[in-house]
């Protein structure tokens, strides 16, 4: 929605887009400004990109957002039961299963831009 806008878009508008609390979207361009990718400037309500679309990743939104440097998506029970077969070889199994997925979707994601978002929402409207 800001990507697409001609003048900047405040948290209402974008809550009232996307179905959600405006507090929350507030917290959520507060990280992407933090991160460089939007601005929003004193004495003018709402933001805009600072960088152009097709120069933002999903994974630059992810980062920013997540406030994290590395995609995580799967967690593993902390405390299975070494007694047990499965317990006690399930972590070193899924850890390579799930850090290989996790480098795909970082792939993944630092492959797609905004725009490449922008363009597949407009083919389905």
């Amino acid at each position: 929605m800001i990507s697409e806008a001609e003048t900047p878009v405040n948290s209402e508008q974008i809550a009232n887009s996307v179905g959600t609390n405006p507090s929350y979207i507030r917290k959520l361009t507060t990280r992407l400004s933090k991160a460089g990718l939007i601005e929003g400037r004193k004495g003018v309500s709402g933001f805009r990109l600072i960088k152009p679309a097709d120069k933002i990743t999903l994974l630059d939104i992810y980062k920013a957002v997540m406030e994290t440097d590395y995609l995580h998506l799967f967690d593993i029970h902390q405390n299975p039961n070494d007694e047990c077969i499965v317990g006690r070889n399930i972590e070193p199994v899924l850890s390579n299963l799930f850090t290989d997925m996790e480098k795909q979707a970082e792939v993944g994601l630092a492959g797609m831009t905004l725009t490449d978002c922008i363009k597949a929402m407009k083919k389905t409207c």
